[in-house]
């Protein structure tokens, strides 16, 4: 099974809409990011999302690119502080490869809760909005990291000129 975690787009403050959706310069990075992990060839069964605007936004925009067989679905437990063990204890089950669009902290447990059992405290992944870490987990129940795709890396990426 394989797994990507991914931080949503850069949002617009609260002052600008209570909402929080995606900033300009946020849907243009998760764009760039859709655009890279299509010529990548990523696959995805289905892509989850918080309940937040933002992470749907970018989910949408994943998928339009990405097209996931199961399309696109809101998870309760993605919401940035939520308790990382409900996570845990879905994808110990899992089998298809999903893309999780979320939030920190969450997205920094859960992937360390992944990859250190024993240690979910500590914080192994910095994450930049819209990037992208691809976990994978072996025959013997073990996650480990892929790979990292951070935004600011991508040739077109506004920061990466």
């Amino acid at each position: 099974m394989h797994l990507y975690l991914v931080q949503h787009g850069a949002a617009k403050t609260d002052i600008e809409d209570p909402q929080r959706s995606l900033a300009d310069e946020g849907r243009r990075t998760v764009e760039a990011v859709a655009e890279h992990l299509s010529r990548m060839s990523v696959k995805v069964s289905r892509i989850e999302h918080s309940d937040k605007l933002r992470a749907r936004q970018t989910a949408e925009i994943l998928a339009a690119r990405l097209r996931p067989a199961k399309g696109v679905t809101q998870m309760a437990g993605l919401a940035p502080n939520d308790d990382v063990e409900l996570s845990y204890k879905r994808l110990d089950e899992e089998t298809d490869t999903v893309m999780i669009v979320g939030h920190l902290p969450h997205l920094s447990r859960l992937a360390s809760r992944l990859l250190l059992e024993h240690d979910p405290g500590r914080i192994l992944l910095k994450f930049q909005m819209a990037g992208v870490v691809k976990l994978e987990r072996d025959a013997d129940r073990r996650w480990a990291v892929s790979w990292m795709l951070m935004p600011d890396l991508l040739p077109h990426s506004p920061k990466a000129a």
